[in-house]
């Protein structure tokens, strides 16, 4: 069986063979980011049918897995994310225009505002989560259960190796 990745390997070994033995990297990194590419299409048509963008998505199930009271600061979300705090703010305008999250300031630190999820943002996270697990189980229909485990058992190790253990 071979794919894409296979055919740019063959390419590269065929105009350049003194790099040949280098090439092994391309067989695990492009595949990592061709098949990013695929689960961020879905992922972004399943977040739009629910009316929000994917970053806002990320914001709704961030809220909604962090348990009561579904609330958390700006700053956490910056953390979290790779965009700017201006980038944050906007997102977080807008979202607060369509009702699904609200700004709140925490009862002992007037300084500090919190981002919590409104009752229609749970609605809205509770369908949308729901159907963004049916589309990654449509996605992996074809593909051998002990297959994805093993493949997620591979992929932790060599995320653990590139020391991304803190989530952030």
């Amino acid at each position: 069986m071979s794919d894409v990745v296979d055919a740019i390997v063959g390419q590269w070994t065929e105009e350049r063979p003194d790099l040949a033995a280098d090439l092994w990297p391309v067989e695990l990194l492009a595949r990592v980011q061709r098949l990013a590419r695929v689960v961020d299409r879905s992922a972004r048509a399943s977040a739009a049918a629910h009316g929000v963008e994917h970053g806002e998505f990320d914001v709704l199930t961030t809220l909604q897995r962090s348990g009561p009271p579904y609330a958390l600061t700006a700053g956490t979300f910056l953390k979290a994310s790779m965009v700017t705090s201006g980038a944050i703010t906007n997102r977080i305008d807008r979202m607060e225009a369509k009702g699904l999250v609200e700004r709140v300031r925490d009862g002992g630190d007037r300084r500090t505002v919190r981002i919590r999820l409104t009752e229609h943002g749970h609605e809205v996270t509770r369908a949308a989560f729901a159907e963004h697990l049916a589309d990654y189980a449509r996605l992996l229909a074809g593909v051998d259960r002990d297959l994805v485990e093993r493949t997620a058992e591979g992929l932790r190790q060599v995320l653990e190796t590139l020391g991304d253990t803190t989530g952030e």
